[in-house]
């Protein structure tokens, strides 16, 4: 069965993002400073203009991995935008522009209907609306026996690791505090899950911790 993967960036003191999102924050207060590891990589760049170039290096090669032999993503309505309630005649598209960097089927966790919204460069976002085990289902479908990523919120991946779904957990951990926003562990009973290292890297800036997640047996 494809692997259902999870990789995000944490401040020192566990947010994944800064208080008070909105369309000019959209990693909240301060939550665009933990992913400058990411701008200058050849990967990034590359997914994200046609301008080529970019450095080379353990963060590029770590962000290119996280990428590769994915099929499909799964995430949470925070991070695919500030709006609340219902979508609305006009609803919003995501923060990425016309063509995201995803490229393939993204799965978004809602409470609020919305039909197929279909981008260039081959993402479709899909709403759903009945839960994190119908996403992942859908997910898995459509990423035909690729793995899958849960790409955040902080709440969307609290939802998979204390249903125990989550394969592999990687940590970008920067050296930064935050100090407010989204911790990224919050209401994760521990005593459910137990992490197996499978890695630690250091790159500029950031260091990668890669783990295993099993469930816990017990004390």
């Amino acid at each position: 069965m494809t692997k259902l993967r999870c990789g995000i960036t944490v401040s020192l003191d566990g947010y994944v993002a800064g208080p008070n999102q909105s369309a000019d924050n959209p990693i909240g207060e301060g939550g665009l400073r933990l992913h400058e590891w990411v701008f200058p990589t050849k990967t990034f760049l590359a997914m994200h203009s046609d301008a080529g170039g970019g450095e080379t290096g353990v963060n590029d090669d770590v962000l290119r991995e996280t990428f590769a032999g994915l099929g499909a993503t799964i995430m949470g309505r925070n991070m695919f935008g500030p709006v609340r309630g219902p979508w609305g005649p006009d609803p919003w598209k995501g923060w990425w522009g016309d063509n995201p960097p995803y490229h393939h089927p993204v799965f978004v966790l809602t409470h609020q209907p919305r039909e197929p919204l279909v981008m260039q460069g081959g993402t479709t976002f899909h709403f759903v609306t009945d839960g994190i085990e119908s996403a992942l289902a859908q997910a898995r479908t459509a990423a035909g026996g690729r793995d899958v990523m849960v790409a955040g919120g902080a709440s969307a991946i609290q939802q998979y690791l204390r249903a125990g779904l989550i394969d592999e957990l990687e940590l970008h951990v920067v050296p930064l505090l935050l100090g407010a926003g989204e911790r990224l562990l919050d209401g994760v009973d521990a005593s459910h899950v137990k992490l197996e290292l499978i890695r630690t890297l250091d790159g500029p800036g950031v260091t990668h911790i890669k783990y295993r997640v099993t469930k816990a047996t017990g004390r």
